[in-house]
């Protein structure tokens, strides 16, 4: 199924990437994990293609783990939204999971909360 409109997000670490595409009303349309190498880069990009037209991403840790996949995603016309980790209380009730954090990440950026 090809959505017009995806925003992608991703929860971003040394050795691998999750990323989540969600529409436009935040519908989540799939969670994947890519390598945090050029190759990871390029597939994770083709991936979030693949639901329909990337306006955004979302990317936790920009300048950290996120910096080259951000680096990527510009070079490649991508607008790069730079996304906060959940709040620490909020992840201590319910847990770390890095699907939950890339799904967050997304919704982040299309709603603006994140810029």
């Amino acid at each position: 199924m090809r959505i017009v409109g995806v925003t992608g997000g991703v929860d971003t670490h040394a050795d691998v990437h999750v990323a989540a595409a969600v529409d436009h009303n935040g519908r989540l349309l799939g969670v994947e994990s890519f390598p945090a190498t050029e190759t990871g880069y390029e597939d994770l990009l083709g991936w979030l293609a693949g639901f329909g037209k990337v306006e955004q991403v979302g990317v936790e840790g920009t300048g950290s783990w996120g910096v080259g996949l951000s680096r990527f995603l510009a070079d490649h016309d991508v607008t790069v939204v730079e996304v906060d980790r959940p709040n620490r209380q909020t992840r201590r009730k319910e847990g770390k999971s890095d699907p939950t954090d890339a799904v967050s990440a997304a919704r982040a950026a299309l709603s603006g909360t994140a810029t």
